[in-house]
């Protein structure tokens, strides 16, 4: 049965920094009533009291890492573009291209919270020294892109944006770009070279957009929820923040969370690290379905490894995940239920990986598409003596530093790991004549 929303904990400003202002009818805050629950406070801070060093560095301390999947620690990113001073144009980016299937964690908070966004870039900006922001929006969040603009109208009408904010002796504008939809533009040079007009490919690396980035020009990237956590942090200080993830974990601050699949409360919630995925599918999501049971889950998106219910005491954070062999990614899980089948499942998403493939590189233009065409005869009952070890081969021969990004990495995470845990199910597609022929022709050479 459901649990009672009664049980859940009550959104505060102390414990749950991104979502406590949220309204009940799920309406945007428009400037107004943002401003009335503590908005832009941070940003007066940042402007006001505190050099572009400082808020560096509180944020560096705070332990904030990027929250669209990879983990990178925000403070180490804005440091390194912090170095060269000498130029003066130079840019943010905000990663709203947000594709990954079983994702949606952004889009609520620009749907609900656009000011959230707009203060975190602005903070940021000012540490950075950037006189232009860019939102790189999904094209088929149409909502958000109309909440967007009108948050950046109203911002810019308060003196938020524009020159002299604050009156201060900063300037800074925003503009919204809507993404063409491709899944390789969360990629972060290929993001930018999207933004410029050109293909949708990633760059080679170095240099890195820090150093040369949009236009040539040092770039910072940051992910959507990633810039959300920074007025939190910049107005409530560094020790607010670590103390707000269970002690147990090593990673700071709050996270958007959640499960999808055939579960009965299935969503998102703001919840401190180190919570565990048991508490947040049978707590939070309310458990299976009436009649299924959990086979496997994703713990942050299509292109992290499965898991399987006995790692469900894991705490919800990096490092516990990456041990237990998969990554953490964007924190919002998919359940698979005993009736799913891994063959049919794991086919879907590398098509949709293979089709979303840049085709820069050869292994995983070629890589991708092999795969498939694999699956897909597993999936039919006419697969070969031989194909699994054939996957497993692409997996190794796909993976991390095989590739020119982390496109082709991220596909094959899922099959590599549905093949380490539910390898029968890959057998029962291989054609059994041809098995019983390989077995009669082994029993004739043994005798």
């Amino acid at each position: 049965m459901i649990i009672p929303s009664a049980l859940f904990p009550y959104r505060s400003a102390e414990k749950h920094p991104l979502t406590w202002r949220l309204r009940d009818d799920k309406q945007p805050i428009w400037l107004n009533e943002y401003c009335s629950k503590n908005g832009y406070q941070g940003a007066k801070k940042a402007l006001k009291s505190m050099t572009q060093d400082e808020v560096i560095k509180i944020i560096k301390d705070s332990g904030l890492r990027g929250r669209g999947g990879a983990g990178f620690p925000t403070g180490i990113k804005w440091n390194l573009m912090s170095q060269n001073k000498s130029i003066s144009n130079r840019y943010l980016i905000c990663n709203a291209d947000e594709m990954e299937p079983g994702t949606y964690k952004d889009r609520l908070l620009m749907e609900q919270m656009p000011h959230l966004l707009i203060e975190g870039m602005l903070i940021a900006a000012f540490a950075l020294k950037a006189y232009r922001g860019y939102i790189f929006l999904r094209g088929e969040y149409f909502e958000a892109d109309i909440n967007l603009r009108k948050a950046i109208t109203e911002a810019k009408v308060a003196c938020l944006l524009g020159k002299n904010i604050l009156k201060s002796e900063f300037n800074f504008e925003i503009f919204v770009h809507t993404g063409a939809g491709r899944y390789i533009c969360g990629e972060e040079t290929a993001l930018i070279n999207s933004l410029e007009g050109r293909r949708a490919k990633p760059r080679s690396k170095p240099p890195f957009p820090a150093i040369s980035g949009l236009w040539g020009k040092p770039t910072c990237i940051n992910n959507v929820e990633t810039l959300c956590n920074v007025p939190a942090i910049v107005e409530n200080g560094i020790d607010w923040y670590k103390n707000l993830s269970i002690c147990s974990s090593q990673d700071t601050g709050t996270k958007l969370m959640g499960f999808s699949g055939r579960v009965k409360n299935p969503g998102l919630w703001e919840l401190p690290f180190g919570t565990t995925a048991r508490e947040i599918l049978e707590n939070y999501a309310g458990g299976m379905s009436d009649g299924l049971t959990l086979k496997a889950w994703q713990p942050g998106g299509a292109g992290t490894d499965f898991l399987i219910p006995e790692h469900l005491d894991l705490p919800m954070d990096f490092i516990s995940i990456d041990q237990a062999g998969s990554r953490l990614g964007t924190a919002l899980a998919m359940a698979v239920d005993n009736k799913i089948g891994m063959v049919p499942l794991v086919r879907n998403l590398e098509e949709f990986f293979s089709k979303e493939s840049c085709g820069w590189c050869t292994p995983c233009r070629e890589g991708l598409p092999w795969s498939v065409k694999i699956l897909r005869a597993l999936e039919c009952g006419e697969g070969q003596h031989g194909d699994i070890e054939t996957l497993e081969y692409l997996c190794q021969h796909l993976g991390p530093g095989k590739t020119f990004c982390a496109h082709a990495p991220g596909a094959v995470e899922p099959l590599q790991s549905a093949i380490k845990y539910f390898r029968k199910e890959f057998e029962a597609g291989i054609v059994t004549s041809y098995y019983g022929n390989m077995n009669i022709i082994h029993s004739v050479q043994t005798t």
